[in-house]
């Protein structure tokens, strides 16, 4: 596209997202760079996206308020993290991370290791006890 063409639909990035660099062709046929504030089909797909981890993450606290699983899903939703990648920030096999999602587990968990866990969510291990002391 030409860099005159770059689309700029102000509807996802506003000035706190900023703009996304692009690939444009310049009045000569050069390949050169523009800034562009999105487009349409762009905006439906991440606020689709958004919608799905919002989703998630409303399902994984209503989970833990019945206490069907621990707090360590709900926050690994929260950063929008995925098992291995939770696993490999705290050093423990994935079935260990999972074994901790069940709720008598996490309530026998070390200081060591419930510290571990709030270090990568970035939050107290008061917060990772007491989900409801959390904004989201």
């Amino acid at each position: 596209m030409k860099k005159e063409e770059v689309p700029q639909d102000k509807s996802f990035f506003k000035e706190e997202h900023g703009k996304e660099l692009c690939y444009a062709v310049d009045d000569q046929g050069n390949y050169t760079t523009a800034l562009s504030s999105g487009w349409e089909a762009k905006t439906i797909a991440l606020n689709n996206a958004l919608s799905v981890i919002e989703e998630r993450i409303a399902d994984a606290k209503q989970r833990v308020l019945e206490n069907k699983t621990s707090p360590i899903e709900y926050y690994m939703e929260v950063c929008k993290m995925e098992l291995p990648i939770l696993a490999s920030y705290v050093g423990m096999w994935q079935w260990r991370v999972k074994r901790h999602f069940k709720p008598s587990v996490f309530k026998k968990l070390s200081q060591k290791a419930l510290q571990k866990y709030a270090e990568v969510f970035d939050i107290s291990v008061e917060q990772l006890k007491n989900i409801e002391l959390t904004d989201s």
